[in-house]
């Protein structure tokens, strides 16, 4: 939920601190309260799950709990206004992760360590879904409790994390047994320069360079994106000559445990870019559109995607348990195919659609994306020896949490780019037809196409804040001026090349769930740790030969 509960709230949380979340300067806040979550997540899970093996899974866990703690605690605590107030949330959200880091790093490798293989998927199972749901429903507690309070957004997670902490150290104890070892320094700083430099370049490639409507073009975004690709050849070169590597790259070896995880990868940058592009298309033009508030429309964003969630907790856990039995491949096969044809759907739509239908595709992309999530965990965890299974959970999260992040530069850029060729003029033509003077129309309409796509994000409507300055408001008619700031004109005008930009994203997105399930196939059926030796007394819980492929 934390991953995600900031996303909805943003508005909100941006008005508390006394910022504009839409001026210029304050993209880059509004880019890291979102993504500097994700970037820790994505870089040092394979970290904290090789600690995770040398000096026991619960220990490791528990204290990822104690962190995440003080960290909500400080978020709920911001001191301070302004840029700074945004700092130090965007300070403790990465605090924040570092402690998640350390939960999700080792929560699977616990609990295969805790199931023999013929319960495996079922456990998992349960775990994956109900993480992925938390996503969903954090845009529904982010909407709810932004109404009542900004700070309300980082309290809901004090008493969990608490709670979660004494819990956690009270209750699990190791089942596995550490192997010390050295830690690969190499290979971490390597790992996480080069991971960390290319998701910050790719986040400031979103946003606009001199005369065009994104970065790419921008020196260092570009040196960011070869920098850290040529670090991460050095880390690759570097885990083949050391003797205990961070990152074991011999487990690619072995073909579930590669094919999942290409799999795992595709899915969460299809399913992140799904979660971005339901938010605009809910809260900026849908809910306007059909008389909601620009105000209520976060709260009503997060209601109307249930469906969603409602799929991943039917699916997830029928699948799982169905997977122990028949095995992975079916599963995770069939559900992959059922989110490309969801997504094809989606494109489909008209912008301004009809609920039902609209549900019914986000309840099948929920289902078939439950039932590609549990049955590949279990595959690609139940592919390792056990000494493996923390950095393997580690490498898991790791393409997982990436891809996440990765769907914002992907998409993003792909509907600013849909934008840059038809809003301009759209956006002018609709405001000289309302009595806005040329020169004005024209510097409005010439904003950067990203201000825009923000501005439907966060569920604004930024026609009034951009026209104020300019005191053509107030010479305008009554009837103008209600137009003009009424809900029902910026959705509008901003609806067709949305729609334009919402094709090409679920188009991608539909490939991605093609090339997925082609992986899936691709998967094979096998036995734990096909093509790397281990101890067998390792696995005090049986992962032998039963396990289905």
């Amino acid at each position: 939920m934390d991953a995600s509960i900031v996303i909805i709230s943003l508005p909100a949380i941006f008005r508390g601190i006394g910022l504009d979340p839409l001026a210029p300067g304050n993209i880059g806040y509004l880019l890291w309260m979102i993504l500097g979550y994700l970037l820790v997540s994505a870089v040092l899970v394979v970290v904290l799950g090789r600690l995770g093996d040398m000096f026991g899974r619960v220990k490791i866990y528990n204290r990822g709990f104690l962190v995440f703690a003080v960290a909500s605690v400080a978020l709920s605590l911001d001191p301070f206004h302004g840029g700074h107030g945004a700092l130090w949330l965007i300070v403790w959200r990465i605090v924040q992760a570092f402690g998640g880091s350390m939960l999700t790093a080792n929560s699977a490798a616990i609990l295969t360590d805790a199931f023999p293989s013929r319960q495996r998927g079922t456990a998992l199972g349960i775990n994956q879904i109900t993480a992925l749901a938390g996503q969903f429903l954090g845009l529904l507690a982010g909407g709810l409790l932004a109404a009542i309070d900004w700070r309300a957004v980082f309290w809901v997670s004090v008493p969990i994390s608490v709670v979660g902490t004494v819990w956690s150290y009270l209750s699990l104890r190791e089942t596995s047994i550490g192997r010390r070892g050295r830690i690969d320094w190499v290979g971490n700083i390597t790992f996480a320069a080069g991971a960390g430099i290319l998701l910050a370049a790719i986040t400031y490639g979103i946003q606009p360079y001199g005369g065009s409507a994104t970065g790419w073009g921008n020196p260092k975004v570009l040196g960011g994106l070869f920098g850290g690709v040529l670090l991460l050849v050095v880390f690759c070169v570097t885990e083949t000559r050391v003797k205990e590597p961070m990152f074991e790259l011999a487990l690619f070896k072995v073909r579930a445990f590669a094919a999942g995880n290409l799999a795992a990868l595709l899915t969460a940058i299809a399913r992140g870019g799904l979660q971005f592009m339901l938010i605009i298309w809910l809260q900026g033009i849908w809910l306007p559109l059909h008389g909601y508030r620009f105000e209520d429309t976060p709260l009503w964003a997060g209601i109307f995607m249930l469906p969603l969630t409602c799929g991943f907790l039917i699916a997830g856990p029928i699948s799982g348990f169905l997977s122990d039995r028949f095995g992975a491949r079916l599963f995770s096969t069939a559900g992959l195919i059922v989110v490309a044809c969801s997504f094809i759907g989606l494109l489909l739509l008209p912008v301004d659609f009809d609920y039902p239908l609209f549900a019914l595709l986000l309840l099948l992309n929920g289902l078939g994306q439950g039932m590609f999530s549990a049955p590949n965990t279990s595959s690609i965890m139940g592919s390792v020896p056990p000494r493996y299974r923390g950095v393997a959970s580690g490498m898991r999260s790791t393409f997982q949490n990436s891809g996440t992040a990765l769907s914002i530069g992907v998409f993003f850029s792909l509907m600013v780019s849909g934008l840059a060729t038809s809003l301009p003029g759209t956006l002018s033509r609709g405001l000289q037809a309302h009595g806005v003077p040329a020169g004005t129309a024209h510097q409005v309409a010439s904003l950067p196409p990203v201000s825009t796509l923000f501005a439907t994000f966060l569920g604004n409507n930024p026609i009034e804040h951009l026209l104020t300055p300019s005191g053509v408001l107030a010479h305008l008619s009554a009837a103008q001026h209600r137009t003009l700031t009424g809900a029902g004109f910026f959705s509008r005008l901003v609806a067709g090349p949305f729609h334009h930009g919402l094709v090409i994203v679920f188009g991608v997105a539909a490939g991605m769930a093609v090339v997925s399930a082609v992986a899936s196939v691709l998967r094979g059926k096998h036995r734990p740790g096909d093509g790397l030796a281990d101890d067998p007394a390792d696995d005090p819980k049986g992962s032998g030969a039963d396990t289905p492929g």
